[in-house]
């Protein structure tokens, strides 16, 4: 049987290449005359970089730059073809480097990312992919727009900071400064979510919680990044808050719109350079995988849109995730079968320390099966 292995990182615990290889040890492990094609999955966040670097040469350079509470902290991006930059939002202000008691978006910013799309400039990059997931920040860009040369000031004629708060009393800005550079080079944000910048689907109500804001933050950002959103708009001549996607990373995704960016789907851009329905074409089987599943999943996550690409071309797909939440019905409608890899009562401290175990054992179960409906199947004939 071919088997393709496509997971996307069980976030905290393995990343995508350390899940494809534990899946295909399993797999071999039952039957060794499974063919297995390791295809590691990102769709814009954690692994973007490991995943496009996985099937494409390049080079990684390291560097420092601001992290997410204003710290210096070193990071990477890649350069591949010579001419274009890989970067991974999640590696310069991702919710995992925010000690949980310190996730407030008060005191977190995006100014890193603009360091790092300046220092990649200086090398000659002329295109970028950015993937934004996995961002600790709701700060609509402003960091970032900081650091790329953007002056912006407050009510009292005071220039702002980069930190969220500065969102609550900006009244002016300036594109004037903003680096030459960027209206010569083609961007496409890696992005996994559809969410606008503002409203009961934007940035702040869905995502906003999860980066240590309050109700009352949540309510607060909204109306910030709608006023910050109508500022640069206004100044750019472009209608830009409702595009699907704006409100990904904190309103990042509605900043990198401002500066020329296209949005496009983070598993689907990573799928195609990688060639993964070419290898789904030849398969018998497709395993997939993530930390947690739901109704999500299906909506621009990697695993979704790997089920869709098997749909396509009428091969099984089954998904092996760390934990199944939700309407599971929902999920079954495009998965041959749903799995999570807990077999017993755990805490999430062992559920992550036991990963790699966990993923091998469920991996396995799934194989026993698959082969024995196989065999039970040729019987029948």
């Amino acid at each position: 049987m071919n088997i393709v292995i496509a997971p996307d990182s069980f976030k905290g615990s393995l990343d995508s290449i350390q899940a494809s290889e534990i899946m295909k040890k399993a797999i071999l492990d039952v039957n060794v005359k499974h063919t297995v094609t390791m295809n590691p999955m990102a769709d814009g966040g954690e692994g973007t970089i490991d995943a496009l670097m996985a099937s494409t040469k390049g080079e990684m350079i390291s560097l420092e730059c601001t992290g997410p509470l204003g710290e210096r902290i070193n990071t990477n991006y890649a350069i591949v073809n010579s001419k274009t930059a890989i970067i991974e939002y999640a590696n310069i202000a991702g919710l995992m480097q925010v000690p949980i008691d310190e996730r407030n978006p008060d005191f977190t910013t995006s100014f890193g990312l603009g360091e790092v799309i300046l220092a990649a400039l200086d090398r000659g990059c002329t295109s970028f992919v950015i993937g934004l997931g996995g961002s600790a920040t709701n700060d609509g860009g402003l960091g970032m727009f900081l650091a790329l040369g953007m002056k912006a000031w407050n009510e009292d004629g005071v220039e702002v900071g980069p930190y969220g708060i500065s969102l609550q009393n900006i009244r002016k800005v300036i594109f004037a400064g903003v680096d030459p550079r960027l209206a010569e080079v083609t961007i496409k944000v890696a992005c996994d979510v559809d969410n606008p910048l503002c409203g009961k689907r934007g940035a702040s109500e869905v995502y906003g919680p999860q980066k240590g804001a309050s109700k009352e933050q949540v309510q607060k950002y909204d109306q910030s990044l709608y006023n910050f959103g109508n500022i640069i708009e206004s100044t750019i001549d472009k209608k830009l808050k409702d595009v699907p996607g704006a409100g990904a990373a904190g309103g990042v995704g509605f900043a990198l719109l401002a500066i020329g960016a296209h949005l496009v789907s983070g598993a689907e851009l990573i799928a195609d350079a990688i060639n993964l329905e070419e290898a789904i074409q030849q398969a018998d089987l497709v395993i997939t995988g993530e930390g947690q599943s739901d109704e999500q999943t299906l909506y621009g996550k990697a695993p979704g849109y790997i089920a869709s690409l098997a749909d396509k071309h009428k091969v099984p797909a089954i998904l092996i995730s760390g934990s199944l939440a939700g309407n599971l019905e929902i999920l079954r409608q495009r998965f041959s079968g749903c799995f999570s890899i807990v077999n017993k009562p755990l805490s999430l401290g062992e559920c992550m320390d036991q990963a790699e175990n966990l993923l091998y054992e469920q991996t396995k179960q799934v194989i026993h099966l698959v082969d024995s409906f196989r065999i039970t199947t040729s019987l029948l004939k």
